[in-house]
């Protein structure tokens, strides 16, 4: 068996000089990126991605985010294209290939097929001195100092600096096109993320009749004992005029019993959160979650508020966010 300490110190090394990789590749982008983005933007067909091996995993996740982003994209294995597969080019389609030597033998033979289509040609290459190089029309430097891995041989940074290159591309061709949450929508129909951006707070929330509400003055015991009878996870604390003042969470009970033994017999408004995070009614429940779990400390529960006057109406989970059976 591995030394443990050792094996935690070899992944972070590695994942460190990954991202160094990553790091040291963004500050190349240059001129190069802009005009590898504008070929792609008005060209009218699709982005065809051309690579083999390692290379090829690459282009595969680089040509499914093209196209969750708006960009259509499909990916050609370099070894079918000259089996067959070179059919799938269009005159004119931008093709995007990858390749860390730049002297990919799979590649280079498609030089002439490729130049025959009048298609611009980006390459995401780790050697800018490569054959590859001296005939694609936009070179997008992935090069690495060296390999991540222990070996020094293994694609990894350059595997991650080629995947990062790509979703640049993606994203900035986001924003040229003006490309929204919605559009993104419209292409995610179904599954976990549809379903987050689709549906929005109020058609999974917890109403207020379903939920711990007690006055400020309550002791933290009666608080305990209607979050027994509605288990939700939190008492909301509210005035008079049912306006959320704070939250107090399962959480806050077993952080202040360990420190207080006088807990049960406090007010809750002295140990309560004041001005919590809250959602509203017609917040997609992606952003729900973000408000929950982008946090250095992450929260599971959201008090549901009307905008502007701060009116409790009910209670969300994250639970209820990435529950199945919630269509």
């Amino acid at each position: 068996m591995p030394n443990e300490p050792d094996a935690l110190h070899t992944g972070r090394q590695i994942m460190e000089l990954e991202a160094q990789s990553i790091l040291d590749g963004s500050k190349r982008l240059g001129d190069e990126f802009q005009k590898a983005v504008d070929l792609i933007l008005h060209s009218p067909g699709k982005v065809v991605i051309v690579g083999i091996g390692k290379s090829g995993h690459i282009g595969q996740k680089i040509a499914a985010t093209l196209r969750s982003t708006g960009t259509s994209s499909v990916f050609l294995h370099a070894a079918e294209a000259v089996h067959g597969d070179l059919g799938l080019f269009s005159r004119g389609d931008p093709i995007l290939a990858i390749s860390k030597s730049g002297a990919t033998e799979e590649i280079l033979r498609l030089e002439a097929a490729i130049k025959r289509t009048g298609s611009p040609i980006i390459g995401i290459l780790g050697n800018r001195n490569s054959p590859m190089a001296s005939w694609v029309d936009v070179v997008l430097d992935a090069s690495v100092e060296r390999e991540a891995d222990p070996l020094g041989v293994a694609p990894t940074s350059s595997a991650i600096l080629a995947l990062a290159i790509g979703d640049a591309l993606a994203g900035a061709l986001v924003e040229a096109r003006g490309f929204t949450r919605k559009d993104f929508l419209s292409l995610h129909p179904s599954g976990q993320l549809g379903k987050a951006l689709n549906l929005n707070v109020e058609s999974v929330l917890h109403p207020i009749e379903h939920l711990a509400t007690v006055g400020p003055e309550a002791t933290v015991k009666t608080v305990l004992m209607a979050m027994t009878r509605k288990p939700l996870g939190a008492a909301c604390v509210v005035d008079s005029a049912g306006r959320l003042l704070g939250i107090f969470t399962d959480g806050d009970l077993r952080r202040g019993l360990e420190g207080d033994e006088h807990l049960l017999n406090r007010e809750v408004a002295s140990i309560m959160t004041h001005n919590p995070v809250c959602a509203h009614p017609s917040m997609d429940l992606q952003t729900a979650a973000e408000l929950m779990e982008a946090r250095s400390s992450q929260i599971s529960v959201l008090p549901v508020v009307e905008p502007d006057v701060c009116t409790l109406i009910g209670l969300i989970r994250l639970h209820d966010i990435y529950q199945p059976s919630v269509t």
